[in-house]
């Protein structure tokens, strides 16, 4: 579940994402199918950095963590991660370190296929069961900004998403919503239509349909012409329609809790624009407890 963005402009690069964690527990009732009952727990960290790596960061959702007796989330291993990138010395000392986004994709995917290797996690998962990673940054000297997608352990290689050149916004997760906001039509709606039309599976052309769909239906938002704060805007109120929309739906509830969200520029690197933080009760600021930095904030 849950719903990351990441939206490339030409004054840097947006992450967001939602806070939920959604658990299923199986209850058996004896002659009947099993029923799912969900969980929803709102405080869980997607956005991830390493301290002293000011040029990339990492948006990341659908398995939550790795591991079953001992499981573990993504930010939770972002310390470790540090370490083998070098960003942590052996006596615990942050420094700078200079690194291209492709690397530090590369990177960041063999350090989570080791753990998930290791953890005894499955070698092959359904799709949408993977750990899923986006990451987006700046490399030294370019104007604009890469993006990477990996999806652990079904597809470890990352695959750079944005052309240098290019803008434009991606999404994963429970995406339905902003599917049908941004691009007009949920991408679920491929495969219903050659069903409605019977067409045979070797005549399907799911590629060369849902680019023409995008053409026609899409929203005509000028993403590279956008300004920093206005590609801000838009990759919020993403996340936060998807979590006002499910409270009507009859569906998993899987979006929610507060909206994170980065900025990655080419002069100011890596910089939240809103985060949690871990407060006592009298502490608490608003029912999302989002403020933006500068307190003790859960990175």
């Amino acid at each position: 579940m849950s719903l990351g963005i990441v939206l490339k402009g030409s004054e840097g690069v947006v992450l967001a994402a939602d806070s939920r964690v959604t658990l299923f527990s199986q209850i058996v009732v004896p002659g009947k199918p099993p029923i799912l009952l969900p969980a929803s727990f709102d405080n869980a960290t997607k956005i991830l950095r390493v301290e002293g790596v000011d040029s990339v960061g990492v948006v990341t959702y659908g398995q939550g963590a790795i591991g079953a007796a001992q499981p573990r989330t993504a930010h939770s291993y972002m310390p470790e991660f540090a370490v083998v990138l070098g960003a942590i010395d052996s006596v615990g000392q942050k420094k700078k370190t200079e690194i291209t986004v492709k690397k530090f994709a590369e990177e960041l995917s063999k350090f989570f296929l080791e753990r998930w290797t290791n953890a005894g996690m499955p070698a092959k998962v359904a799709p949408g069961d993977e750990m899923v990673f986006l990451v987006a940054g700046y490399d030294k000297g370019e104007p604009y900004g890469k993006v990477f997608e990996i999806f652990v352990p079904n597809n470890p290689t990352p695959t750079e998403k944005i052309p240098l050149a290019a803008f434009g916004a991606i999404w994963g997760g429970q995406r339905s919503i902003t599917d049908r906001l941004v691009q007009g039509f949920d991408s679920a709606a491929i495969n219903q239509i050659y069903q409605a039309l019977k067409i045979p599976a070797p005549q399907q052309t799911t590629a060369n349909l849902e680019a023409h769909l995008k053409t026609q239906l899409s929203l005509k938002i000028p993403i590279q012409f956008l300004p920093l704060q206005d590609c801000v805007d838009l990759a919020t109120f993403l996340v936060k329609a998807t979590i006002l929309l499910q409270r009507w739906t009859v569906d998993v509830r899987g979006v929610g809790g507060a909206v994170d969200v980065a900025t990655i520029t080419r002069t100011g690197g890596f910089e939240f624009i809103q985060t949690k933080r871990v407060v006592g009760e009298t502490d608490r600021l608003d029912k999302t407890n989002s403020i933006k930095p500068g307190g003790s904030n859960v990175q």
